[in-house]
This record gives C-alpha cells, sequence and structure tokens, in this order.
C-alpha cells in the first residue's frame, strides 16, 4: 500500500492519522532515511521504519501524537545490547520525527445572514472549508458566500443526517431566530463534533438550555456548547463578531490552554442572575 495515497484516503474521510519518518541516521540500520510509516486512528499501520523495538516505540509515540495533535522526535541507538536482544545486528543510530496529519476541518455555519457571510470568508482565509445552510435560497447561495466549499438551501432537519459531520467538525449556529437556533442546536449536540458554538446573548443562551432540558437533553450534554460564541474581545459589528468566532475555533483547533473551554462554560456559571421567562 503506497504511504502517500493512504494519507490522502485518510484526510479525505476526515480522519487523524500520524506520518512517523526516518530523518537521520548514523551507521547501519535495519531500514534507510527517509522510510516511512503511517499510524492510523485505529493503530493499524501502513509502511514500516524497520520493525523491532524501534517500529513498536514508534507506534507508541504516534497514538501520543494523534491524541496531542503535536509532533515527536525519537532517537535511538542500536546498541550491541539492544541489537542483540531484538534481532537488529545493526549497532547504528537513527532519528524518527513522528508529525500529526490532520484532516482539512469543515466549518457548517447554520444560518446564512451577515455574521455568518464574514464567518466563511474569515474561516476559509484560516484553513476551515466552509459548508452554509439556511432554509432561504434567496440568502444561501453563491453570489451571497462564492468562497464556500458548499451551500445547502433547505430545512435544517432535511439537511443534517446528509452532513459528514465527524470529530474534526466546527458547527456554529447563526440563524435568523430564536427557533431555528433550539431546531438546529438539539440537532447538533447528539454529534461528535469537535466544536458546537450559537449566537446569543447569557439569557437567550439559558433559555435555549432549559427548554431542551425540558425535552430530556442533559445538561452535561449542553455544557459542551460555546455560548455565547466567540472569545471576548468586544465585538459588536457582524465582522466583529465573525472574527472573534473566528479566532475561537482556531484556539480550538490549536488546543490554545484552557481558556478558551471556560468561556463556553461561563453563562452556566452565571445562571442564578438570569431570570427564567
Amino acid at each position: 500500500m503506497d504511504v502517500y495515497e493512504e494519507l490522502v484516503r485518510l484526510r479525505t474521510l476526515g480522519q487523524k492519522c500520524a506520518l512517523a519518518t526516518i530523518v537521520e541516521v548514523r551507521g547501519s540500520i535495519p531500514s534507510y532515511e527517509s522510510a516511512k510509516m503511517l499510524i492510523r486512528e485505529d493503530g493499524s499501520i501502513a509502511g514500516t521504519v524497520g520493525g523491532g523495538c524501534v517500529e513498536a516505540e514508534v507506534w507508541n509515540a504516534a497514538r501520543e501524537v494523534i491524541e496531542t495533535e503535536k509532533p515527536k522526535r525519537l532517537n535511538f541507538n542500536l546498541g550491541q545490547d539492544a541489537a542483540y536482544d531484538n534481532g537488529l545486528i545493526c549497532g547504528g543510530q537513527l532519528e524518527v520525527f513522528v508529525e500529526p496529519v490532520l484532516p482539512v476541518p469543515h466549518a457548517f455555519i447554520f444560518g446564512a445572514g451577515h455574521i455568518s457571510k464574514g464567518l466563511s470568508k474569515v474561516a476559509t482565509l484560516a484553513g476551515f472549508a466552509t459548508v452554509v445552510v439556511d432554509n432561504r435560497e434567496s440568502f444561501a447561495n453563491s453570489e451571497r458566500f462564492p468562497e464556500a466549499a458548499a451551500i445547502h438551501a433547505a430545512e435544517y432537519e432535511e439537511v443534517f443526517p446528509r452532513l459528514p459531520i465527524n470529530e474534526t467538525s466546527y458547527l456554529i449556529i447563526v440563524t435568523r431566530g430564536h427557533r431555528d437556533d433550539m431546531r438546529v442546536l438539539k440537532l447538533a449536540v447528539g454529534t461528535p463534533a469537535r466544536y458546537i458554538a450559537m449566537i446569543g446573548s447569557k439569557r437567550k443562551v439559558l433559555n435555549v438550555v432549559r427548554e431542551l432540558e425540558k425535552e430530556g437533553i442533559p445538561r452535561a450534554v449542553l455544557e459542551r456548547v460555546h455560548a455565547p460564541m466567540g472569545l471576548d474581545i468586544g465585538a459588536i459589528s457582524p465582522e466583529e463578531i465573525a472574527i472573534s468566532v473566528a479566532a475561537e475555533m482556531i484556539a480550538v483547533r490549536r488546543n490554545a490552554g484552557s481558556n478558551w473551554r471556560a468561556l463556553s462554560l461561563s453563562v452556566f456559571a452565571d445562571e442564578r442572575s438570569v431570570p427564567a421567562k
């Protein structure tokens, strides 16, 4: 199996993997410089970096790299003792670079209003493939969203089951009204999406949460929603809000500490100060 073809296939499917490459060799080793091994999320492999203890340690490191999405460098000294124990009678040294290979993240934007128009542009510039969904054909069209990878003009419940949402997906709910937001959020929280965000004030967010709890959706499921959405940069205009949301998406994508996650939970911490309607 060709490692490069498999890498492209996995990225197309939206799956993460890790690529291990021998980047430096000194002396004799049971492989060669530039040899590659691809490790999939399920632990299966394609290619090889020489077998034995080296390959086992690379496999373990690759699992960590897939989880953390951060690369690692590994150094091996195939001295006489290690070589004898593992059948690698070589005695050389090698360095292996293990890097995460991530699929292009898709940003599914529900609602095609002013904020969505700016967000689709900014998110595309930031490396996200945007998909716009709205039940109004006059809003969900290529004239308004020329950069979008896909546009769907239909009811949310009709489109949602057809969307390829997985652990690398970003869902942003910015529909034209409270009821539509709740319709989409009810569908979104049942997905494994990496990021789910909804526009609205703390009062609106809590009202939506209370309504969904009445329908049997647990609070723990709803607490992973980023709402109010976006980093707190004092954004006011639709364009500024779009930038704040894109910034939060990037923070989630790059695992930039815990500050962004605390924002998604802050509205629940303040619940007592917001009366129910």
